[in-house]
């Protein structure tokens, strides 16, 4: 398994939207095993292939709490198929505009259909954390972030805050 970097705003890769997986295959596997070893690493609860520079339809995802056992969830080609009408409010933050957080508004519940690691065609009904994450990532792959979902000042101030400081990194 391998720590992959971080993609970071403003970089515009995160704004592409990421392609379907082919076929689930050994090659796909080793990504899923290299996106949960990144984001345990980074630490965080999600991310999405995008996030580090691959342009494909998957993400990995681990509500546990620290101390109790791993429990990896792996999320090929994730497809919304339903959402309700009842709102939840989360503070979301996101590994690829690290130590910025904010609330967020989405639906409470989501219906997703996916591929597991091996293959196999799933639904999840998910509520709480489970449904704010999985469409935290699915935008991802759509090429939208969280902020998106914020005040455009609020919007604003993060990539202007980004840029700079993506700007002063490079002159480094």
């Amino acid at each position: 398994m391998t720590i992959k970097p971080l993609i970071i705003l403003p970089d515009p890769i995160l704004r592409q939207v990421s392609k379907p997986v082919e076929r689930v295959d050994s090659e796909i596997r080793k990504l899923a095993e290299d996106m949960l070893e990144t984001m345990y690493d980074a630490p965080g609860i999600g991310l999405a292939a995008v996030q580090i520079g691959v342009m494909r339809r998957m993400l990995v995802i681990d509500l546990s709490k620290e101390g109790d056992p791993k429990e990896p969830q792996v999320f090929i080609n994730p497809e919304i198929l339903a959402s309700s009408d009842d709102r939840s409010v989360y503070e979301e933050g996101c590994l690829s505009i690290p130590d910025y957080y904010a609330e967020v508004e989405r639906p409470a519940t989501v219906t997703v259909k996916y591929l597991d690691a091996n293959g196999v065609e799933q639904t999840v009904e998910a509520d709480g954390l489970l449904a704010t994450c999985l469409q935290h990532e699915i935008d991802h792959l759509n090429g939208v972030l969280f902020i998106d979902h914020i005040s455009r000042l609020k919007r604003d101030m993060v990539i202007k805050k980004f840029t700079k400081a993506a700007r002063t990194k490079a002159t480094i």
